[in-house]
């Protein structure tokens, strides 16, 4: 690599053209006291930078990666789409394929839009949540994160929560004024004004936060009681924690679901989807109107549906396994060091917090991100080749590529690096 080409001269040329230097805030170091690492290749569970510094990689592009990197089914799929071209503004056989796996994998789910981000999906869920029950009002969750659309950004987790911000300049009052935010873990009182309940099943993105017992059957009981819809955002969830994602894991049928990440096999995609009677308001056959250029893009389609068919409930098996063996080491090199943690895991993830509580709620989570304790942990983890994600906000991804010796040098890293948390 050329010596123009390093971390640091990259940051100097990128913080001039790119605010902040990095197109999505949480790739940003700000909230560890740093500059980042540029990313020039990936394998398997690992990453390489432009210095050619190596690391054994638990980011896995914030949970878009399940398989590891560059993994063969994905990376064949792509390769077998492009020479057909790449985006056609028509239909296409990969994504009524894509539709019909997630529709046969969770029950409950009838039909499926296709979008290129979470984003876009939890946009047009709560649009058709409002459109679908002709009510306005809201009701999200603190330290839920639901996309960077104006009226879901209120008490955000994940780079909202990083960057120490209750929302955003830009969003006007009357964007969330029918936006209501409530604790997480606490079951809100609904009205009949009350279009949808929002909520991540599992909290992934305010570091890992399940959901304590009775509250997502709470939630749909509260729901059904007002004609509310449920929304659940597996973004994170879906197809992550189980073949079926967080509705199959548990028991719990929402109206609608938001999906993302795992779907796209590593390339840009999102998806809507619920049952037949509310999907079909949806433009062309209803009135609430939603539409992406990209949508359902063949080169996605091809690497998600690949992905999705790896997928067998032995590799979720495998996985949560891993994620328990690595959460239990963690838990004793903390232990041995005298330091206090809570690691709370849901079968494949699992998340960190320096503190003697279990953690429930995002004020807790607060707590625990405040106390700079994450941000030693992070450098001396990355010192020794092990990245984390760059803020106490995030989730831990364990993949399929990840070994056992993997996680056993993360598991003696971690000794390191408690040791020299005070």
């Amino acid at each position: 690599m050329s010596k123009e080409i390093s971390n640091h001269n990259l940051y100097q040329r990128a913080i001039k053209v790119i605010p902040g230097g990095v197109n999505s805030p949480v790739r940003s170091f700000n909230s560890v006291n740093g500059d980042p690492y540029f990313v020039k290749k990936a394998e398997g569970a690992f990453v390489t930078d432009v210095d050619d510094n190596t690391y054994l990689d638990y980011v896995q592009s914030y949970g878009a990666i399940i398989l590891g990197h560059a993994h063969p089914a994905p990376l064949a799929a792509v390769q077998e789409a492009v020479v057909n071209g790449s985006t056609y503004g028509a239909p296409t056989l990969q994504e009524v394929l894509l539709a019909e796996e997630i529709v046969e994998r969770v029950p409950g789910c009838e039909m499926i839009r296709l979008t290129s981000s979470g984003t876009e999906a939890a946009m047009t869920a709560i649009r058709l949540a409002r459109g679908f029950t002709n009510r306005e009002k809201i009701v999200k969750f603190s330290g839920c994160y639901h996309g960077h659309s104006d009226s879901l950004l209120a008490e955000g987790g994940s780079g909202v929560a990083t960057l120490g911000v209750v929302g955003s300049l830009g969003v006007t009052k009357g964007s969330v004024a029918d936006t209501l935010v409530v604790p997480y873990n606490q079951v809100p009182v609904l009205d009949e004004t009350v279009a949808a309940v929002i909520v991540e099943p599992v909290a992934a993105n305010m570091g890992l936060v399940p959901p304590i017992e009775g509250f997502l059957e709470g939630l749909r009981k509260a729901c059904d009681e007002v004609g509310a819809l449920l929304i659940f955002d597996e973004v994170i969830t879906g197809f992550r924690i189980s073949k079926s994602g967080a509705s199959g894991w548990s028991g719990i049928t929402p109206d609608l679901w938001c999906f993302g990440k795992v779907i796209g096999g590593g390339l840009p995609m999102g998806a809507v989807g619920g049952k037949a009677q509310i999907m079909s308001d949806l433009a062309p056959t209803g009135s609430v109107y939603q539409a992406g250029t990209l949508s359902g893009n063949p080169l996605a389609t091809a690497a998600g549906l690949a992905v999705l068919k790896y997928l067998d409930d032995d590799v979720y098996h495998s996985l949560a396994q891993k994620t328990l063996y690595l959460a239990q080491g963690l838990e004793q090199a903390a232990f041995d060091a005298g330091i206090e943690i809570q690691v709370n895991r849901v079968e494949s993830l699992m998340s960190i917090f320096f503190s003697d509580q279990k953690i429930i709620n995002y004020d807790q989570v607060k707590v625990c991100a405040n106390n700079g304790k994450y941000t030693k942990f992070f450098w001396s983890m990355l010192r020794q080749g092990i990245s984390f994600a760059p803020g106490p906000y995030e989730t831990v991804f364990v993949t399929v590529a990840h070994q056992e010796q993997d996680l056993d040098r993360t598991i003696q890293a971690s000794k390191i690096a408690f040791s020299q948390i005070s």
